[in-house]
C-alpha cells in the first residue's frame, strides 16, 4: 500500500494533485493545515496538506480525475423564517459523528487517528503469558494477536461475522509476517473505508425538478429527515423546493410535513394517486427539487409493497428521481437484511441511517452497506432541525468501527 502527502491552497486542489499522480483510486486519510515555513510565514496564507493512502496495484491503469469542489454555502439573510431553520448542519455536542477539530490537527499519522485502538493494543499486546500456558507451545506473533483483538473489535461494534471474516482474510493475505502493526492498521483502515465506498450527495437534475422519494419502514424518522434536507436545500443553498406526501395512513405525519412547509413558505400537498403524482410534477415543474414522504408499512406486506413501487416509477418517463432507504441504526440486523430485500424488488436506492444517537455500535452501517451494495448519503443522530444530520463520513465511521476514540 503506498501512502503519501500532498499540498495545496486548498483541499481540493491538495486531491486533485494526489489524483493525478495515483489515480482516482486513492481514500483520503487526514486532512489538516499547514503552516508555511520561512520569514514571512505569518504574512502568507496556510496551505492544505491531505494524506491519501491507495492499494498497491501497478497492474490496473487509473486515469486521472479532477472533481470539482462543492460550492460553499450562501449565509441566509436574516428573516423570521430563516432565523428559524438557517443554522448550518452543526452536529450536537456530544454525537457520535461529530466533526472535531481534533481531526482537523497535525494527525497525519494512521495510529493518531486511531489512538483509543493503539491504547487497547499495548495493554493487549503487553500481557504477560497466563500462568499454566503450554509452554513448548509457538508464541502467538503481535500480527497476530492485534489481528485477532481487531477482528473483536468488529464483533463488538455488531459488524457482521460474515464480513469481519471477510476484511480480516483480506488483510492477513495482503499482509507479510514481521510487517509492523501501523501498517496494517492501515491497510485495514483503507480497506474498510473502500468498501463503504464514496459518499452520494443530492445531486439536481439535468432539466426540470428532481423527485426525492424516501421510503422505509414506520417509525424510522423519514418526515423529520426530509424536514432537516428540505432545510439545508430551501435556506442554506436558497433552492425553490416543494414537499408532497403520499402517507395517506398517518395523519399526524402529514401535519407535521404540512407544519415544516409552513415554516419554510413552501409548497405542500398530499398526494392520494398516481396520477396526483403526474399532476404535481407539471404543477411544479419550474422548482428543483419535489420531495416526496412515503407511508411506512410492513416489508412482508407483498401487496403493499407492489403498489409502493407501482408508486415509484410513475415518475420515470417524466423527471429525474432519486429514492432514499431510511433506516434505523438500532433494527437488528436480521429486520434490516429483511426490509432492505424487500425495497431492493421495488427499485434501486441510496442509504440514510438515522437514529445514531441510540447506539454506540455502527456495524449495522457496514453490515447493509456490504449487503445491498447501495451507497449511503446521510446520517442522523437527534431530532433537531436542522440540525443532527450530516453526510455520510467513512473515515469517521470506520474510526469508530476500529475502536477509535469517540471525542
Amino acid at each position: 500500500m503506498i501512502i503519501k502527502k500532498f499540498q495545496g491552497k486548498t483541499e481540493a486542489e491538495a486531491v486533485e494533485n494526489a489524483k493525478k499522480e495515483l489515480g482516482n483510486s486513492v481514500v483520503i486519510m487526514n486532512v489538516r493545515n499547514v503552516k508555511r515555513k520561512g520569514l514571512l510565514n505569518f504574512v502568507m496564507p496556510q496551505i492544505i496538506e491531505v494524506t491519501v493512502a491507495l492499494e498497491d496495484e501497478p497492474e490496473k491503469v487509473r486515469q486521472p480525475k479532477v472533481e470539482t469542489p462543492l460550492p460553499a454555502p450562501q449565509v441566509p439573510v436574516d428573516t423570521m423564517v430563516q432565523r428559524e431553520v438557517a443554522r448550518r448542519f452543526q452536529p450536537a455536542p456530544g454525537n457520535i459523528l461529530k466533526e472535531d477539530e481534533e481531526n482537523r490537527a497535525d494527525s497525519s499519522a494512521i495510529e493518531e487517528k486511531l489512538e483509543s485502538l493503539h491504547i487497547l493494543l499495548e495493554q493487549q499486546l503487553q500481557k504477560p503469558e497466563e500462568p499454566g500456558a503450554d509452554d513448548g507451545e509457538e508464541e502467538e506473533s503481535e500480527l497476530a494477536r492485534f489481528i485477532k483483538l481487531l477482528y473483536n473489535t468488529m464483533l463488538e461494534n455488531e459488524v457482521s461475522e460474515q464480513y469481519a471474516n471477510q476484511i480480516i482474510d483480506e488483510i492477513e493475505k495482503m499482509n507479510k509476517p514481521n510487517v509492523p502493526i501501523d501498517y496494517a492498521l492501515a491497510n485495514v483502515y483503507q480497506k474498510m473505508i473502500l468498501k463503504f465506498g464514496k459518499p452520494i450527495e443530492i445531486t439536481p437534475a439535468a432539466k426540470g425538478p428532481k423527485v426525492l422519494f424516501f421510503v422505509g419502514p414506520t417509525g424510522v424518522g423519514k418526515t423529520t429527515t426530509i424536514a432537516k434536507i428540505a432545510s439545508e436545500f430551501c435556506v442554506g443553498e436558497r433552492k425553490k423546493i416543494v414537499l408532497l406526501t403520499a402517507d395517506t395512513y398517518r395523519i399526524a405525519a402529514a401535519e407535521q410535513l404540512r407544519t415544516y412547509a409552513g415554516i419554510l413558505e413552501v409548497p405542500f400537498r398530499i398526494i392520494y394517486s398516481e396520477d396526483e403524482m403526474e399532476q404535481a410534477l407539471c404543477d411544479f415543474k419550474d422548482y428543483d427539487y419535489i420531495m416526496v414522504d412515503t407511508a411506512g408499512h410492513s416489508h412482508q406486506n407483498k401487496e403493499q409493497g407492489e403498489a409502493m413501487g407501482r408508486f415509484i416509477h410513475s415518475v420515470d418517463e417524466l423527471a429525474e428521481k432519486d429514492v432514499f432507504l431510511v433506516l434505523s441504526a438500532v433494527t437488528k440486523y436480521n429486520d434490516l437484511v429483511s426490509i432492505a430485500d424487500a425495497y431492493t424488488e421495488m427499485t434501486e436506492y441510496k442509504l440514510i441511517f438515522t437514529k445514531l444517537d441510540e447506539t454506540s455500535n455502527l456495524g449495522n452501517l457496514l453490515n447493509i452497506k456490504l449487503h445491498t451494495g447501495a451507497p449511503l448519503s446521510y446520517v442522523t443522530y437527534g431530532q433537531n432541525v436542522p440540525d443532527d444530520i450530516e453526510n455520510f463520513n467513512p473515515q469517521k465511521t470506520v474510526k469508530l468501527l476500529l475502536g477509535g476514540g469517540r471525542n
